[in-house]
């Protein structure tokens, strides 16, 4: 409906052009009679009606946009809700080989700057993909309807465009997926140095990092100017087109109303229609920029989110643990060095019974503590509880009738109470707190 509120001012201009050049040459011939002033007020009614027309249809046509863009800008935004929510779930269900295989920086951007991009594909790409498809078709239909000949000299340059679009999509995808793993790259570095930042000051390798930064974020800043060189060559050739096709109109245009076949008014309605085309044709650099982009990003999101959980766990509850422990025959390598950690390692611990194990450094202490947590799943062996696989519980609930010290120290953005508590089922009780 916007489309052809848009499309029919042109038909109402031509109508009025002809109107005027038609009552300029009546005014002519009544030039100081009688009748000259109320021809001039009549033909001031026409122009003042025609004017209400444009401008009425103008409102109708912001309305109907204002509601096209409502709909579908608020899809997107839900979209992109429901996406962050589904990576971020998949994330959690990961085995921590995932976390020491990929940094964190990489991660975060994956799941805010790489699912922002495909949601402007999902929203503002395919609507206005859309609407400027409909909008080109009824712009040619209603120039064909008014003189097929003019529309076909006026269309002559698009060839051209089509070929551009063709040579620059396959540019931009490549130039925009190394964008994407630049980005990545330099907001892990960011993330580690900060995370990492009482070490740097202590070991006074802030100038250093700086130095590495900045070398990070002009490969970033050279990436993206290679690619906004493509789209900076793109729009100025497209503009050229479509300036094209307005000389078109009026040297072709002013050849026929000489020869009596168009009215001027014509010429302005194809002037119109041909403007009407340069946001369709010129929106296509900026559509393709986005869609390419988008398939770089839901490419890089995709990597992840078809890499399978491994560690797999049954819906069976495990309410009323014994809490006896066994360990037979296990043997774990860690997938991501081969380093093998435990070799047919089997002791049993019964139920309120205490077991102190130690060693040297590496000695796989950890990874015992690990394993009973299934951080991990044994690569030799199995671990028992009550003369039950731990695989065979459910992992939430079996998690929850363990107390596990880790040795990294980390503290979440909250008060000290709350990190005290953090876990605990009831956090405000206040046996709790006074524990």
């Amino acid at each position: 409906m916007s489309n052809i509120l848009a499309i029919y001012p042109a038909t109402v201009i031509r109508e009025a052009l002809d109107e005027v050049i038609d009552g300029v040459q009546v005014l002519s011939l009544f030039s100081g009679s009688a009748l000259h002033k109320d021809l001039m007020g009549e033909l001031g009614k026409i122009l003042f009606l025609f004017s209400l027309l444009i401008i009425g249809m103008a409102l109708l046509k912001g309305v109907f946009m204002f509601l096209m863009r409502q709909t579908i800008i608020v899809m997107s935004r839900l979209i992109e809700f429901d996406m962050k929510n589904e990576i971020f779930h998949h994330y959690q269900q990961l085995s921590l080989s995932f976390y020491k295989r990929h940094n964190t920086g990489d991660l975060m951007n994956r799941i805010s700057e790489d699912v922002s991009r495909v949601r402007m594909y999902v929203g503002p790409a395919i609507m206005y993909t859309i609407n400027l498809f409909v909008l080109f078709l009824m712009v040619i239909t209603a120039m064909l309807r008014v003189h097929p000949k003019l529309t076909f000299f006026v269309l002559l340059p698009l060839p051209i465009l089509s070929i551009a679009v063709y040579f620059v999509n396959n540019t931009i995808l490549q130039k925009s997926e190394k964008v994407q793993e630049q980005l990545s790259t330099l907001s892990s570095f960011v993330q580690e140095t900060f995370s990492g930042i009482r070490i740097l000051k202590a070991y006074t390798r802030i100038v250093t990092m700086g130095l590495r930064f900045a070398e990070d974020a002009d490969e970033y800043k050279m990436r993206n100017l290679d690619l906004v060189l493509y789209n900076a060559i793109f729009f100025p050739l497209i503009m050229l087109l479509i300036g094209v096709s307005t000389i078109i109109v009026i040297l072709m245009g002013g050849h026929e109303v000489h020869n009596g076949t168009i009215s001027p008014g014509v010429i302005a309605e194809f002037i119109i229609y041909v403007n009407m085309l340069t946001w369709p044709v010129a929106s296509i650099g900026w559509v393709t920029a986005i869609i390419q982009r988008a398939t770089a990003s839901q490419k890089r999101i995709n990597e992840f989110m078809q890499i399978e959980p491994e560690i797999y766990f049954t819906e069976q509850g495990c309410r009323d643990l014994d809490g006896t422990l066994c360990f037979q025959n296990v043997s774990f390598v860690y997938p991501d060095t081969g380093i093998e950690a435990l070799s047919n390692i089997s002791f049993c611990v019964p139920k309120g019974k205490t077991l102190g194990i130690i060693g040297h450094t590496g000695s796989g202490k950890t990874t015992i503590a690990q394993l009973i947590l299934r951080y991990y799943n044994p690569t030799g062996g199995q671990i028992m509880i009550d003369d039950k696989e731990i695989a065979s519980f459910h992992l939430p609930s079996f998690r929850n009738h363990i107390g596990y010290v880790p040795q990294d120290v980390f503290l979440f953005s909250d008060t000290i109470e709350n990190n005290i508590l953090f876990g605990l089922a009831d956090s405000k009780d206040n046996g709790n707190l006074n524990a």
